[in-house]
């Protein structure tokens, strides 16, 4: 069962849309208790880190989480905000993150942007996935992933990265995994044929 946490963050309704026309089992799970049954978690996330890990402690889900993710190997998959809270600190805010993957979530250099539009980065990505990713199988090469973003997931293990995208002349991480853990920073939810693609993956990975 395909668990989508609502912790106040994130279009739910879009994920579980996605899935009921895949046929593919999904619930949302606003408390602890909701988790006792999932077996894949989709933890969303839209605005700043230290509102996001915030509204995940007010949750009463987090310690949930942890075991499921950490001790009992849950896969995970954490989307735009929800994967930069995976890292350990980020420089948007004071709050630790939850420290499943090793890294720290940097802003863009804005120095370092000519084009007329600075931050967010804003609007459609080519993603380049690094090696055979199952989570991107079944997809054109370079896929297009619709992004809305001022921070990039910056990992200490570079094995980490599993894609990564460029915007104003500077490639950066946009997919991470470590074991069970995975993260997009762009959007599946709005990348259309390429995102539900992903989505339906991330279902299908053991």
């Amino acid at each position: 069962m395909i668990t989508i946490i609502n912790y106040g963050l994130g279009n739910i309704n879009a994920f579980v849309n996605i899935y009921k026309k895949a046929d593919i089992p999904v619930k949302v799970a606003s408390s602890a208790y909701d988790l006792k049954t999932t077996t894949k978690i989709i933890l969303p996330g839209v605005g700043a880190f230290d509102h996001a890990m915030g509204k995940l402690d007010e949750s009463g889900m987090k310690e949930k989480l942890n075991e499921l993710v950490l001790d009992k190997k849950v896969p995970v998959l954490g989307i735009c905000v929800g994967m930069q809270i995976l890292a350990e600190s980020s420089e948007e805010g004071i709050r630790p993150g939850l420290g499943w993957i090793p890294g720290i979530v940097r802003k863009f250099d804005e120095s370092k942007i000519t084009q007329r539009t600075r931050l967010p980065h804003m609007g459609w990505n080519d993603v380049e996935p690094i090696g055979n990713q199952p989570i991107f199988g079944g997809m054109e090469e370079n896929p297009l992933f619709y992004f809305l973003h001022s921070y990039y997931f910056d990992c200490i293990n570079q094995k980490d990265t599993i894609a990564t995208a460029n915007y104003a002349g500077a490639n950066f991480t946009c997919a991470i995994r470590a074991g069970n853990i995975y993260g997009v920073q762009f959007h599946p939810e709005k990348s259309h044929s390429a995102g539900i693609q992903l989505l339906n993956n991330f279902a299908t990975i053991i």
